[in-house]
């Protein structure tokens, strides 16, 4: 089952409402995402990069670590109290307005 953001920040936030501090701090938060980050990081270097997996991280998932990522980024929208909807509005709107000419684009056929 496909769900929109406004769909998945509702269902954090219910299920985080459970608990009596349901919002870490915004520094904890902060770090929990970077944390994660870390995580995806560390992921894609044993994939791609020169780093050997040893242990656990043979089993890590790349899949399973950006959903960390979009779960930690949600509770701190969620927190923030702002809509990342709109946050990807305003992005894509800078993309093809700022930017609509930074990057060199494929020739048409």
């Amino acid at each position: 089952m496909e769900k929109n953001l406004t769909q998945i920040q509702k269902e954090v936030d219910h299920w985080v409402q459970q608990y009596e501090k349901p919002y870490f701090s915004p520094l904890s938060m902060m770090a929990a995402l970077m944390e994660e980050v870390g995580e995806v990081a560390r992921v894609m270097n044993i994939k791609y990069g020169d780093k050997p997996a040893k242990g656990k991280e043979d089993l890590m998932n790349l899949q399973e670590e950006i959903g960390d990522v979009l779960f930690s980024l949600v509770c701190i929208a969620n927190s923030e109290g702002f809509s990342l909807n709109d946050a990807y509005l305003q992005k894509i709107e800078k993309l093809n307005n700022r930017d609509s000419s930074r990057f060199k684009k494929k020739e048409e056929k």
